[in-house]
């Protein structure tokens, strides 16, 4: 009897483990969902609103912006008051902001609600990262993040076809009706199934003077810091690919909008296939090793993409090496996020909210970059990524004698 109810109980929590990760996995996938889905439309989007592709890719800079300073807010707030109540803040706010984008009459007015979608997005982000520092040990923390990815991997790789369906059956305003729709569920998900990790403290006001020495003794970690801005570059990779692809992909190669999204998918794909590649791999091979195997990897990618660009090269030889740099990240984005937070139990908001303000901040300024030189050929793109390839490894590499 003792052991058929042991048996009873491990299952209950394999299945609680299995839920929890499900809906984290969720959360973290409106950022991606945020971003991905409305890719195919921004040229449609730049057309009907006036407005040129500068100035289109800036609603993506917006995004990245405010989801970078918004985690510095929601950081401190789920440490003093439990992880549940800043998650209905920012859902409903993104819920709220996904209405204004789908009706805003000019670029301008699309700019401050795409800012104010990625101020609610951020929530899911940096207070998932900061649950799994709260529910496992620090040598679970890269594996559970790892899955994490597969089930946060899959927004990317169907938002860009069912945006371009969207976009071509209803017009670009319906991807945002369809996110707010998404939100308002995600409220009654968090609601219903998502046990507090973290209970609100008791006795202790809620000081800034307190929070800013937190986020001190965060930012003066030099071991932190250095995993954090490694992981952040990686990252920026990714989001100039997100912002540039685009018109790359659609304006040189010639691809049609709701084919587009098979592409994005493709790297989407490799991530979460080498993120749970790096799963099974820590049962083995420590963290740092694999850290710095795929950095080379992943640095050499960025090199021979540049070469296959700059040389003129066909659709695939440019998609393959830059789908190999993206399927790195299944690596490097878990790893150095479990590193980064190792030290910090006590204050995993905080923690989880400096590296991804951190590394939006990069992110967003990969973008803008992408942005300002914009082109519709792949060269620029293939600069910037094996830019951040060469930089990410060498920062990687001093990060790691650093311990």
């Amino acid at each position: 009897m003792p052991q058929r109810h042991d048996t009873s109980l491990r299952a209950t929590t394999a299945r609680r483990r299995i839920e929890t990760i499900v809906i984290l996995g969720a959360l973290t996938g409106f950022t991606p969902l945020a971003i991905d889905m409305y890719l195919p439309a921004l040229p449609t989007i730049g057309r009907d609103l006036g407005a040129d592709a500068a100035a289109a890719q800036s609603t993506l800079a917006a995004f990245f912006i405010a989801f970078a300073a918004g985690q510095a807010l929601y950081g401190p707030l789920s440490d003093h008051f439990g992880r549940k109540g800043p998650l209905y803040v920012g859902m409903g706010l993104f819920a709220l902001a996904s209405v204004g984008c789908a009706v805003a009459s000019d670029i301008a007015w699309l700019t401050a609600f795409r800012a104010l979608q990625g101020l609610g997005a951020c929530a899911g982000g940096v207070i998932a990262r900061a649950m799994v520092r709260d529910l496992y040990e620090s040598h679970e923390v890269a594996r559970t993040l790892s899955a994490l990815m597969l089930v946060g991997s899959l927004a990317p790789m169907v938002a860009p076809l069912l945006g371009g369906f969207l976009l071509i059956r209803l017009g670009w305003p319906s991807i945002f009706w369809l996110l707010s729709a998404l939100a308002t569920l995600s409220l009654a998900m968090l609601w219903l199934r998502l046990p507090e990790s973290r209970p609100a403290v008791d006795g202790r006001k809620f000081r800034l003077a307190d929070v800013a020495i937190d986020y001190w003794r965060v930012l003066a970690d030099r071991r932190f810091l250095g995993y954090a801005l490694s992981g952040g570059i990686s990252s920026a990779a990714m989001f100039a690919y997100i912002s540039a692809s685009p018109f790359v992909f659609i304006g040189h190669f010639g691809i049609a909008p709701d084919s587009f999204g098979w592409i994005f998918g493709a790297s989407a794909l490799a991530m979460a296939v080498a993120a749970q590649i790096n799963a099974r791999l820590l049962h083995r091979v420590s963290t740092e090793r694999l850290l710095l195997a795929a950095g080379a990897v992943q640095a050499t990618a960025g090199l021979v993409l540049l070469g296959t660009a700059a040389g003129g090269a066909s659709l695939l030889g440019v998609l393959l090496p830059l789908i190999a740099f993206l399927a790195c990240n299944g690596f490097i984005i878990p790893n150095t996020t479990a590193l980064a937070m190792a030290p910090f139990a006590a204050n995993a908001g905080i923690a989880s909210a400096v590296l991804g303000t951190l590394q939006f901040a990069i992110a967003a300024a990969a973008s803008g970059v992408a942005g300002l030189i914009h082109s519709e050929d792949a060269t620029a793109l293939g600069a910037l990524v094996a830019g951040c390839g060469v930089l990410g490894l060498a920062v990687r590499l001093v990060a790691t004698r650093a311990n």
